[in-house]
């Protein structure tokens, strides 16, 4: 094999490395990506559930202070509602955490 024929095998192996390693890192990045919209929906989903929960102790307020009831019940209405919302958010970040969870892994 003469030199010129053996750098050209040296240069083809290199390019098929690099090749593999665009590849590699190319999911690598794509994997990440998701990951971060994954942990920001989770933020977004935890501001939603803190709003739910700051509404939540406006019903209170409003129900003891301005409305003067005495006693307020998870069955009153505006309270059920309120804590369905937060339910709903609670398993969507749970469901979010679990996906994220499932790609650390990989």
């Amino acid at each position: 094999m003469t030199f010129s024929e053996r750098m050209k095998e040296i240069i083809d192996q290199g390019i098929s490395v690099s090749k593999d390693f665009a590849v590699k890192a190319g999911a690598k990045a794509q994997d990440l990506g998701e990951r971060g919209v994954l942990m920001l929906e989770v933020k977004q989903l935890e501001g939603q559930a803190q709003k739910l929960i700051g509404r939540l102790g406006t019903e209170a307020y409003q129900a003891f202070v301005e409305r003067g009831v005495k006693t307020l019940s998870a069955d009153a209405s505006a309270v059920k509602t309120i804590l369905k919302e937060i339910a709903a958010v609670r398993e969507s970040i749970e469901e979010k955490n679990g996906e994220l969870q499932s790609r650390k892994k990989r």
